[in-house]
Order: C-alpha cells, then sequence, then structure tokens
C-alpha cells in the first residue's frame, strides 16, 4: 500500500478540530463504561473518539498496513482489542480487494467495485492488489466480546452482508452508503428493520450533522436515499432503539 495514501487519510481523519466534533457527534449514543464496535477501523478516527468518550472499544481493519497505523495511533492505550479479520455473513474466507492509491475504499464486494466502474466521481479508481482472509460475523464477536451499545459499519458495500449475521439489535447502529449502490442500502435497511428498529436518521459524508429534521421510519429512510443525487456521493445511516439519540 502506497504510504503516501495512508498519509493522506491521516491528514483528513485526524485534521485539527476534528476530534471535538467527533465527540460532539457521538456522545449521544456512547456513555463511559459502554462497548463499541468500529468495523472498518481504517486510521482509527472513530476508534479513538469512542475511545475518549470511555467506551471501550473492538476494532476491526483487515488490512494490515492500516492495522499497523492503528497500533502506533494506541500507543499502548487500554481499552481497544484490535481485530484483523473481514465481517461479512458467515466465517470462512474472502478476498479484498485493495485500492493501494485509496485504501480507505478497499472491498470484499465486487458489486461495488462494478458499481464504481465508470460512475461520476469515481473516475480512476483501481482495485490493484487482493489478499484472501479471514471473515467472521458481528455475532461472532457479540459472543467474544459481548453486546455493543453502538456498532459503526463501514466496508464498502459489504454492509448488508455483515448484517445479515447480526440476531440481535444493539441499542444503536450506523452503516455507511453510497450513491452507486442504494441497493444496499434497501437491504441493509430492510434487515435492521426486521430487528426492530423504527427510528433512522443520517448524515452525508462527514458533516457529522444530521441531514433530516427528524428521525423517520425505514420506508421514508429509503425514499430519502433514493432522491439523493449522485453527487451526494455517500452518507451513514444512524439506527437507534431510543429515538431521542436521533434527534
Amino acid at each position: 500500500m502506497k504510504q503516501s495514501a495512508i498519509s493522506r487519510s491521516l491528514r483528513i481523519y485526524h485534521a485539527p478540530g476534528r476530534a471535538a466534533a467527533l465527540d460532539g457527534f457521538y456522545r449521544r449514543f456512547l456513555r463511559p463504561g459502554d462497548l463499541a464496535f468500529d468495523v472498518g477501523a481504517h486510521v482509527g478516527d472513530r476508534m479513538l473518539c469512542f475511545r475518549r468518550l470511555g467506551a471501550h472499544v473492538v476494532a476491526v481493519e483487515p488490512q494490515a498496513a492500516l492495522a499497523r497505523v492503528l497500533r502506533l495511533l494506541l500507543r499502548g492505550t487500554p481499552g481497544v482489542i484490535l481485530v484483523s479479520t473481514l465481517i461479512g455473513a458467515q466465517a470462512g474466507k474472502a478476498e479484498l480487494r485493495l485500492n493501494t492509491a485509496n485504501p480507505t475504499v478497499a472491498t470484499a464486494s465486487t458489486a461495488f467495485i462494478a458499481a464504481a466502474s465508470g460512475a461520476p466521481g469515481w473516475e480512476g479508481q483501481q482495485w490493484d492488489q487482493a489478499e484472501t482472509l479471514p471473515v467472521t460475523t458481528l455475532d461472532s464477536l457479540i459472543a467474544t466480546h459481548g453486546m455493543p451499545a453502538f456498532i459503526k459499519l463501514d466496508i464498502e458495500g459489504f454492509e448488508a452482508e455483515a448484517l445479515k449475521a447480526l440476531s440481535r439489535p444493539p441499542r444503536a447502529l450506523s452503516f455507511e452508503f453510497t450513491t452507486i449502490q442504494r441497493d444496499v442500502a434497501a437491504e441493509c435497511l430492510g434487515l435492521l428493520a426486521g430487528l426492530g428498529y423504527r427510528h433512522f436518521q443520517a448524515s452525508l459524508g462527514e458533516s457529522l450533522s444530521f441531514a433530516l429534521p427528524a428521525p423517520c421510519d425505514a420506508t421514508a429512510m429509503q425514499a430519502w436515499i433514493t432522491a439523493l443525487p449522485a453527487s451526494a456521493n455517500s452518507g451513514d445511516v444512524y439506527v437507534s432503539l431510543e429515538p431521542e439519540r436521533l434527534g
């Protein structure tokens, strides 16, 4: 993986002032002593935020180069467990496709790569390396580490596969969506509604603010995502068993 690409991610996601914005946004989801899963930890901005808020963290990052960065960022900080596997619908092995110029978009989804091909805003992206890695499930993580209060899920088009192996709802959860794969977002919404979630919000890009004036149900959230222009590119859907957390 290109060191310049990792350095760029570190500059973006650990920019001055960003930690305070992250803490202010995620404080609604986590209290001291809670457990959080950061699935797709990348360069650890959310992982460190969750820890600053007093949560214990399981950080999942399968890319070896990024896992090394996470270990350096932690520098012996207690309360964080690093897991270097993929998260999917069933245990086994899968191929992770690497974009060495843009490690943010490494993916185990061939459909994600196909959707990005030729799409506006995705020009020039190349998945030029691959490695076969072990796969575990959210239910297995819960069995090992306990039920989290919050799960952040950002795994580039593989979110629905991960949610297929979640049998109990945590208090709150987020998943990334993209406008090139609105079908994956729709599948995630259906799975989460099936788990009992009735309250949905969204945040576009890295705005760290809610885009809707109030929480809505899964059907309204799907309609909102469908109506987004392609230029919106990506965002995160937030769900909670407690609607006041999404105000």
